[in-house]
């Protein structure tokens, strides 16, 4: 079930992508696909709160993307390349939230497609 979730989450953001092209910020491309995402009945959770465990401390204070299908990570970019750390950004969050598949978009790729990422643990 899960691919066709991330197949779900990939044409919402194939949508946004085909109607506002790459170069803008990379909070409205969350804006559009939160809106899309509610016009296509997919279920997600915004900007949610990732705790991080050292040792024996708790470190509040990240926030990922969106969560779809409460099993699907989703962080945003809008870069012409992406920053090499962005991946290492996915894998902590998979790690922070015990989930086991992420989707890095990066709408400021010329053809959506060449900027999404799949990862899976």
């Amino acid at each position: 079930m899960a691919d066709d979730f991330t197949e779900q989450i990939i044409g919402a953001a194939i949508e946004v992508h085909r109607i506002l092209g790459p170069g803008l910020l990379e909070s409205i491309y969350e804006d559009a696909l939160c809106h899309e995402f509610g016009l296509k009945a997919i279920p997600f959770q915004r900007q949610v709160a990732v705790d991080v465990q050292y040792k024996d401390k708790v470190i509040h204070g990240q926030r990922l993307d969106l969560i779809a299908f409460d099993t699907v990570v989703i962080e945003i970019k809008s870069s012409r390349a992406l920053p090499e750390a962005a991946m290492a950004q996915v894998l902590s969050y998979l790690k922070a939230t015990g989930l086991k598949r992420a989707l890095l978009i990066n709408f400021g790729a010329m053809r959506l497609t060449d900027g999404i990422k799949r990862i899976s643990l």
